[in-house]
């Protein structure tokens, strides 16, 4: 936002989509409350249609990375039964894991570990209704050690043992980017 014309644009969206604004001048905009991750998406679609882009504070940016570094490495199948989060994230974003964790836990609803179990059970869900893999093999390609702790992990998410879930009707299954 440069101009008065853009704060006035900047505004009508967050009018728009009736999210309360406490503050708004050039560049910055602060909310009444938090904002919903449905809101922020439909937020940042609005104002790319309007030629503006939300821009994140470096610990967002660090989130977002981590998001996208876990949703990578499962959808790689390739996590051996030895694998440790707090090594992959510490030396891939050559950081410290506490501050990476802190950090992390702040800023979202949950553990970076507690992240990393939704998305393996949001990915076992995934390859169980596509049948492409048995559960056993799904437990070795993701890191599990056993098929029983992969179905215990399972149904502590999920409520259902895996095969529940795939008689089901409902598969009630999450996009990756909204948990």
């Amino acid at each position: 936002m440069v101009c008065n014309r853009c704060i006035s644009a900047v505004e009508g969206v967050f009018n728009q989509l009736k999210i309360p604004i406490e503050n708004i001048k050039l560049g910055e905009v602060t909310t009444d409350n938090d904002v919903s991750f449905k809101d922020l998406r439909s937020l940042e679609i609005n104002l790319k249609a309007l030629g503006f882009e939300r821009i994140k504070d470096s610990m967002h940016q660090l989130n977002d990375k981590i998001k996208t570094l876990i949703i990578q490495k499962i959808a790689d199948l390739d996590i051996s039964e030895n694998f440790v989060l707090s090594e992959f994230l510490s030396k891939t974003l050559n950081k410290d894991y506490s501050s990476i964790s802190k950090n992390f836990s702040q800023n979202e609803n949950f553990t970076l570990e507690q992240y990393f179990i939704l998305q393996k059970i949001e990915k076992v869900k995934e390859l169980l209704l596509y049948n492409e893999f048995t559960l056993t093999e799904l437990a070795g390609k993701l890191g599990y050690k056993s098929v029983q702790h992969l179905s215990t992990q399972f149904r502590n998410t999920t409520g259902f043992t895996p095969t529940e879930f795939k008689k089901a009707k409902d598969h009630n299954r999450k996009a990756l980017d909204q948990l």
